[in-house]
């Protein structure tokens, strides 16, 4: 899995940006919660797509950026969250241990 780390609110726009030519992927990682951890290590575990960029965001880190990806996309924030952008907006979200790159693919394909 090749992460890009998400650190700053002006990657939000280039995220918006870059999804009218691939999906966008943003994972919302709480690095204090277990349930959390399960979910990153399946994605990790999983084979990721060449053609989806996926992004790392540390909650804990980055608290504002977070509240500012849910404000950007309307999704409500939970943790842990993937986001999955395509032509500048949230096309599909999941939470918790419903984190699934299947999934993700699924809905990158479909939208």
């Amino acid at each position: 899995m090749n992460w890009i780390s998400l650190t700053s609110e002006e990657q939000l726009a280039q995220i918006q940006e870059a999804s009218f030519l691939k999906p966008q992927v943003i994972f919302k990682h709480s690095t204090r919660c277990s349930i959390s951890s399960t979910a990153l290590h399946r994605l990790e575990r999983a084979e990721a797509p060449a053609d989806i960029d996926f992004y790392y965001l540390d909650l804990i880190q980055y608290r504002s950026l977070s509240a500012k990806v849910a404000e950007v996309f309307q999704v409500k924030h939970e943790s842990p969250q993937i986001l999955l952008i395509k032509n500048g907006q949230c096309v599909y979200h999941e939470s918790h241990f419903a984190i699934a790159m299947e999934e993700i693919v699924e809905n990158a394909l479909s939208h």
